[in-house]
């Protein structure tokens, strides 16, 4: 229970410091123009909590699996799309732009936290049903979704509710881009993009724990 209750820890304190500096923020400017980031750190822990569902009912029957999957995936580009808010940077405001920063950078910093987290309890949950190399392939194929959820809400201004809201106009506007890929290239492009960056950062992250612990038995042995 500790790994966990640390993880918990380390969650809260994120939104604690993101908490103040949003208070601090509201309290100097006088406007709540970074409100919204709080919204989304309740879209990005959606996913993290589908996940931990999915971990617990990992031997129970195959429809609730496929259920708590579908609205994990559905969810996930919410936490990877956090990133993208940094882009409120570009506006002129009576606050220094190195407390935005700080400010924007965190909330990302904790939506890719959440994000990588959800997406390690997926992997390992596939793991019971595929091998190690198609696993992989999925999580590609999903960090590919994820990241094209992320262009259709920065971009597009679509969000996950939109699927029951208006299911339509949102089927349309994802399909229009698979069958005319050619006319949308900068949908791609982006989406390609963020695919690679999210890909590189969570491959390398996992990789980090077996370094350090390589790195310090051979201190060890020195």
């Amino acid at each position: 229970m500790k790994p966990k209750n640390s993880l918990q820890q380390l969650l809260l304190l994120f939104m604690a410091f993101i908490g103040i500096l949003l208070a601090i923020r509201i309290s100097y400017s006088g406007n709540f123009d970074y409100l919204f980031l709080a919204w989304n750190i309740f879209l990005a822990w959606i996913p993290f909590a589908f996940s931990t569902l999915l971990r617990v009912t990992a031997t129970h029957f195959k429809w609730k699996q496929l259920l708590l999957f579908c609205s994990w995936f559905l969810f996930f580009p919410n936490a990877l799309y956090m990133v993208t808010d940094l882009i409120h940077l570009e506006l002129e405001t009576n606050i220094p732009k190195w407390f935005d920063a700080l400010l924007l950078f965190t909330s990302s910093v904790l939506g890719l936290i959440m994000a990588f987290i959800s997406l390690f309890r997926v992997e390992k949950f596939l793991r019971n049903f595929y091998q190690q190399k198609n696993v992989e392939i999925i999580i590609a194929v999903i960090l590919f979704f994820g990241s094209f959820g992320v262009y259709l809400g920065r971009f597009l201004r679509w969000n996950s509710w939109d699927i029951i809201r208006n299911p339509l106009g949102l089927l349309s506007a994802v399909t229009e881009r698979f069958i005319f890929p050619f006319s949308h290239v900068r949908t791609w492009g982006i989406t390609i993009l963020f695919t690679v960056l999210f890909y590189l950062m969570y491959m390398g992250i996992k990789k980090i724990p077996g370094n350090l612990h390589r790195d310090s038995l051979a201190s060890g042995r020195l």
